[in-house]
């Protein structure tokens, strides 16, 4: 059986293949010297991990290089970690560099990431547990070194700018073994025994090794159950610590803690010129707004002629009064004329208008009723006769029908 021939493009995609899915060649870490470092305009670092007796040719894209915390040079000796793959156009294999650190910082880098991501699991990162600094304290605590140079430029710093407040210095240990139990202890002074109004922990730039005390998780601790705001000002502006995740505010060199603990003393007194400029505008344009309305009121008409207002609300209660008494005969002569009506009504349907013109009812008067009949008259009965003034009494001799 023939086997078929393959391209140089099936070769190198083949060979790619196989290296991406190598579980050990698409995870190692390499350590070597950097050779040919070159960062390319596209932001993508091209360099070779060289030893002794070989050289690696690597890439760093872009996005992984600006999570770098430092600038690979040439000699430099580092530990890159990635996967090996193939470029298959020049069919060179190279290893594509996801992260980076110094040699020998391999392991601090990732116990600090291991850290940072346990802790912000955690909540100890979360904006909702900061709390809000005291727009003028006036008392500040400083968990530093004594004798280092942090302390005075913080002090300096606060008395330049502001030179109202309190400073206590709590003296301690800012690298090392026994540092981030200092640090605790400093913190805990403040909250329980000299309380203040802000606390700032922090020293000047160093290594990772010598920064490494405010990555202690004793300290991240200390931090976030601190009832008084901590500021962390620890290394220089690129240098981050777990202290600088965890604190209230973080500051990049303890000279910038000093000016936003405090504000500036020139531009307090500024504001507070303009806000009592604008509280005196404010106050007489209200003055003047009420004497126009007062000025109104006392040249009103009926300001300057009360008892003319009085005369004109008399009679004009007067003239309601006439009208109301005409209103009234004019009432009480309409229900006289239909009362009269009415009578006349009923006068006409009375008995004893019928008797006035010459008629007469005939009554019997042992059950009162009236006799419509002869048949009810009877031979030799008694009746009664209605007349319109009075009543005869008579007896029936005869009773005839008509």
């Amino acid at each position: 059986m023939e086997i078929r021939a393959l391209s140089v493009s099936e070769v190198n995609g083949y060979i790619k293949k196989a290296l991406s899915t190598d579980p050990i060649l698409s995870g190692i870490s390499v350590k070597g010297e950097v050779s040919n470092c070159k960062l390319h305009s596209s932001g993508h670092l091209y360099f070779s991990l060289k030893d002794s007796s070989s050289r690696l040719r690597c890439i760093m894209f872009r996005e992984a290089v600006k999570r770098l915390s430092f600038m690979p040079a040439e000699g430099m000796k580092v530990l890159a970690r990635g996967g090996i793959s193939v470029y298959e156009r020049d069919g060179q294999y190279q290893l594509y560099v996801r992260d980076m650190s110094q040699d020998g910082l391999g392991e601090l880098y990732e116990a600090f990431e291991r850290l940072k991501k346990s802790l912000e699991l955690k909540g100890y990162f979360d904006e909702a547990n900061k709390k809000k600094l005291p727009l003028i304290p006036k008392r500040i605590g400083v968990v530093t070194s004594a004798e280092g140079a942090a302390v005075r430029d913080i002090i300096t710093t606060i008395n330049r700018r502001w030179g109202k407040a309190e400073i206590l210095v709590y003296n301690s240990l800012v690298q090392g073994d026994r540092a981030p139990e200092q640090i605790c202890r400093g913190i805990q002074y403040f909250n329980e025994t000299e309380p203040v109004d802000v606390i700032i922990i922090g020293r000047g730039g160093g290594s990772i090794e010598e920064l490494w005390a405010f990555n202690d998780e004793r300290v991240a601790r200390a931090i976030f159950e601190s009832i008084i705001p901590v500021v962390s000002s620890v290394g220089h502006q690129t240098d981050f610590t777990i202290a600088d995740f965890v604190a209230d505010l973080r500051a990049p060199t303890p000279t910038a803690a000093g000016e936003l603990v405090v504000p500036e003393l020139r531009q307090v007194n500024t504001r507070l010129t303009e806000t009592r400029v604008r509280i005196k505008t404010a106050v007489e344009k209200r003055i003047k707004f009420e004497r126009l309305k007062l000025d109104r009121i006392r040249d009103s008409y009926g300001f300057r002629q009360p008892v003319d207002r009085v005369i004109q609300m008399g009679q004009q209660a007067d003239e309601g009064q006439e009208r109301l008494i005409r209103a009234m005969g004019r009432y009480m002569q309409n229900l006289r004329q239909t009362l009269d009506k009415r009578t006349a009504m009923l006068n006409g349907l009375s008995p004893m208008a019928v008797l006035e013109r010459g008629y007469a009812v005939v009554r019997d008067p042992q059950t009162g009723k009236t006799v419509k009949s002869v048949v009810q008259a009877g031979k030799d009965n008694r009746l009664d006769v209605l007349l319109k003034d009075g009543i005869i009494n008579v007896k029936v001799i005869e009773a005839k029908r008509g």
